[in-house]
């Protein structure tokens, strides 16, 4: 009898499950659900890098998504559903009570963004990170960030942590302790919420918290105390297991099996983060650079143990056994904004279409709102098209990909983006065509970085929404970087990598590779470099590497 697993996967705007036929990856159904209270924009306050999403989004999309599924799924079918597993951002922390609950989900924190999680893009913690890196370096012992990369980002786990109870008494009276989201919620769902014996992320745990085995778990108690003695006794509260994304953490309760309409017999896999099921979702492979390329990026190598031995990439975000592949190393790098960085402008260029409009007495408020959708729907397309004829280096116009801060390489989140070279000749496709640029300009820092440090990448295999919409990015990042680029084929890479994780852990197939192998999309378009245009891009590279300097010391002399 056929079998049948769930991926759900959490993203920064909405989450998404899919239903996955295991004997071959068919997606049988899919259901979306965008977060209401992300989407009003509560709980943000984006100029000054703060976002937080409220767990009744989560809990809503879940119970949502899973419904309708089942509610369509053709007959027959849900009742053999056998697993689920999850994916989410990452580090998305939040702190919680004795009984794993959010604070957020308490009397007196509902509307406390401080008691809420902490999405994987707030950088309110850039001071705290900074003193995590001086500790770890000063302190006169191990430095704790070796397998970190060597920088601790304030987009981490204990960063986070230490910022939200430096600035809210409130919550650091009430927090028993921290989980990630990609624990809390298959903890949620399988009735294990004791934060004490709760089963917690190796990916999560190793690329975010500083844990690693050759430290028996997580830095001790005098490391964190010296960072600030308010980190006291959180270690103790936390773990020392962690777990890959193969592994069962048991079995849906009763409550929850009833909530999202399926049996009590159904397995829960360990969570991870949604780039890293997205890799194993689009069939990553040894020294091969999976790219999610979304409002971010995430980008990933696996390698097998033996080869890479003791060697320590410096710069990246972590090489952590087991956290992509079990029993290989992953390592992850990434851009903080890609993207995010089109969309940002597109809204800059929406600002006045969208005001003057709310200002006008020439149209009614119905032709007004259709108006608004239709030119919000058309920027991004007709900047590409115009974007696409100017020719390389033209326009004299060159950005750096830094409106998120830096994450690869060398975690800066300080640093802020740039636009150079203007003149009154600079219009929207030519300074569009510069951030499309800069976006692959910082694709390439993180290829340059691994081959440097000794991992040599044999291919790329992109995914996500970037790489299935834009064939002009795409031919961009594969003129830039100088290799061909595979895209792969399916449409919600990281939801299928969850459910090919449920697979594993429902016992359906012995390993992630076998799943991949039974339940992969493969590719369905690759990118070769244009040999006229890698020349060009050569020397725009070595100026935006050679600005990217002198702008990055002027920041930090002001800092």
């Amino acid at each position: 009898m056929t079998k049948y697993t769930l991926g759900v996967d959490y993203g920064t705007d909405s989450v998404r499950t899919v239903l996955v036929d295991t004997s071959d990856g068919t997606e049988i159904a899919s259901s979306v659900f965008y977060y209401p209270r992300w989407k009003e924009g509560k709980y943000c306050l984006p100029a000054k890098n703060l976002f937080r999403q409220h767990p009744l989004d989560y809990i809503e999309g879940l119970e949502k998504t899973i419904k309708d599924i089942v509610a369509n799924a053709p007959s027959g079918v849900a009742e053999n559903i056998v697993a689920i597993s999850v994916d989410t951002t990452g580090s998305t922390p939040v702190a919680v009570d004795k009984t794993g609950t959010p604070l957020s989900l308490l009397h007196g924190f509902a509307e406390n963004p401080n008691a809420m999680f902490v999405l994987w893009k707030d950088h309110t913690a850039t001071a705290e990170a900074d003193e995590i890196n001086i500790v770890a370096r000063t302190w006169g012992g191990v430095d704790y960030t070796k397998f970190e990369g060597g920088i601790y980002s304030s987009e981490w786990f204990w960063a986070k942590v230490l910022h939200v109870i430096r600035h809210d008494e409130e919550v650091r009276d009430a927090a028993f302790s921290w989980v990630e989201h990609c624990d809390w919620i298959p903890a949620l769902i399988t009735g294990t919420t004791d934060p004490l014996t709760m089963k917690r992320s190796r990916c999560a745990a190793g690329h975010k918290a500083m844990w690693h085995k050759d430290f028996g778990g997580l830095p001790p108690e005098e490391f964190f105390v010296k960072i600030d003695p308010l980190l006291a006794g959180f270690r103790n509260r936390l773990f020392a297991e962690t777990y890959t994304c193969d592994v069962s953490i048991g079995k849906l309760t009763s409550e929850w099996a009833k909530r999202l309409g399926l049996n009590d017999n159904v397995v829960v896999g360990a969570g991870a983060f949604d780039a890293h099921l997205g890799a194993i979702g689009g069939e990553i492979k040894p020294y091969y650079l999976s790219k999610v390329m979304g409002t971010s990026t995430c980008d990933m190598i696996i390698a097998p143990m033996e080869e890479v031995g003791d060697k320590l990439v410096h710069g990246i975000c972590g090489q952590v056994d087991g956290s992509i592949v079990p029993g290989m190393l992953g390592l992850e790098a990434g851009q903080s904004a890609f993207g995010d960085i089109y969309a940002w402008f597109k809204n800059l260029l929406m600002w006045p279409v969208e005001s003057l409009l709310a200002e006008s007495t020439l149209v009614d408020e119905s032709t007004r709102e259709r108006l608004i959708e239709e030119i919000s729907g058309k920027i991004i397309p007709k900047l590409t098209a115009e974007a696409e004829k100017v020719p390389i280096g033209e326009s004299g116009v060159l950005a750096l990909d830094w409106m998120n801060g830096r994450r690869t390489p060398d975690a800066n989140q300080v640093l802020k983006g740039a636009i150079l070279g203007l003149n009154l000749g600079s219009d929207a496709p030519r300074i569009f065509r510069a951030l499309i640029e800069s976006t692959a300009f910082g694709a390439k820092k993180i290829v340059d970085r691994f081959i440097s440090e000794g991992i040599p990448i044999e291919g790329i295999i992109a995914l996500g929404g970037v790489a299935k919409k834009s064939p002009f990015i795409m031919q961009v990042v594969a003129d830039v970087i100088n290799k061909p680029i595979l895209v792969a084929r399916s449409e919600q890479a990281c939801a299928l990598g969850s459910a090919m994780a449920a697979a594993v852990a429902g016992g359906v197939y012995t390993d992630v590779l076998e799943a991949q192998k039974h339940m992969g999309g493969g590719y369905e378009t690759e990118y070769h470099p244009i040999p006229e245009n890698v020349q060009k891009y050569k020397a725009l590279y070595e100026d935006y590497s050679r600005y990217g300097e002198v702008i990055e010391k002027e920041i930090m002399k002001a800092v």
